[in-house]
């Protein structure tokens, strides 16, 4: 019997490799890279927060020349999280129109990139002007500061009064309430994030047709990854997708980096640097 497909790499930055260019670092059963080649990874053996990290063959994916490292730090989580929100639980479909929460943030960004790509109507939100640019450079058709009161109004307003037909939630425990009466008939939402409780009618969607939605990233089926790697991999490729980078930071600073990417301003992924 073969023994576990395994590879030694080192980590230029968290979450991303290059396979060591010594052949006894790669496992005698591995045929899908070789020593030397770029690639990014999706879940390990013994963590990404480390110098060098050990991976089985099916954990690490190609990351095109394109791509810089720091980059592919931001693939996984981001674009994993974005695609199976949109393509397979959304089951979004070209012309329909999404509202996407915290829009300049990491998945936000993953986000408006898949669903114009996708042909969807996009719209954003943030809570900076920084971040309002961000999503709108990125390929968000309108861009709204959900900081200001109003802007619920605005939205519907956009729509012509329609409502939107997704609505991909990073804050649930905030903003459900309220993009259940922001849903068109049939609408879907879409919870990818949330930090506590809150109350809602369900006569809002009762009304529209409408549904809630939610997955973590860890419960996806094999089928479901394969996919969702495919995709990314070839999107990458056609520069359809494009890691955004806020800031790099040395990995002994992690503590810092988690709540950095908690404060309301921050855009684009923290990337920490070995």
């Amino acid at each position: 019997m073969k023994g576990p497909r395994l590879l030694v790499m080192r980590l230029h930055f968290s979450g991303v490799a290059r396979c060591r260019r010594d052949d006894e670092e790669v496992g005698p059963s591995v045929t899908k890279v070789k020593p030397g080649d770029r690639v990014y990874m999706a879940k390990t053996v013994t963590g990404a927060y480390a110098e060098y990290a050990i991976a089985l063959e099916s954990q690490v994916h190609p990351l095109p020349a394109k791509v810089s490292f720091a980059q592919g730090a931001g693939v996984w989580v981001p674009y994993g999280t974005a695609y199976h929100a949109l393509y397979h639980s959304a089951q979004a479909r070209a012309s329909e129109t999404v509202l996407i929460h915290g829009a300049s943030g990491g998945v936000g960004i993953a986000g408006v990139q898949l669903a114009r790509a996708l042909g969807l109507t996009v719209f954003g939100t943030a809570s900076s002007q920084k971040g309002l640019d961000l999503a709108q450079r990125e390929g968000a058709h309108q861009v709204f500061d959900h900081s200001k009161s109003g802007y619920l109004d605005e939205i519907m307003k956009a729509t012509g009064d329609r409502g939107v037909d997704i609505v991909l939630e990073m804050l649930a425990n905030v903003n459900l309430a309220s993009d259940m009466k922001l849903l068109a008939t049939n609408g879907r939402i879409i919870v990818i994030g949330s930090r506590g409780e809150i109350a809602i009618n369900p006569r809002d969607l009762m009304a529209r047709r409408g549904s809630i939605r939610a997955f973590t990233l860890w419960a996806i089926t094999a089928p479901e990854e394969a996919e969702i790697h495919a995709g990314v991999v070839a999107g990458l490729e056609n520069g359809t997708l494009r890691p955004v980078v806020g800031k790099e930071m040395p990995l002994a600073e992690a503590v810092r980096a988690h709540k950095e990417i908690l404060e309301p301003d921050a855009a684009g992924k923290i990337v920490l640097v070995t």
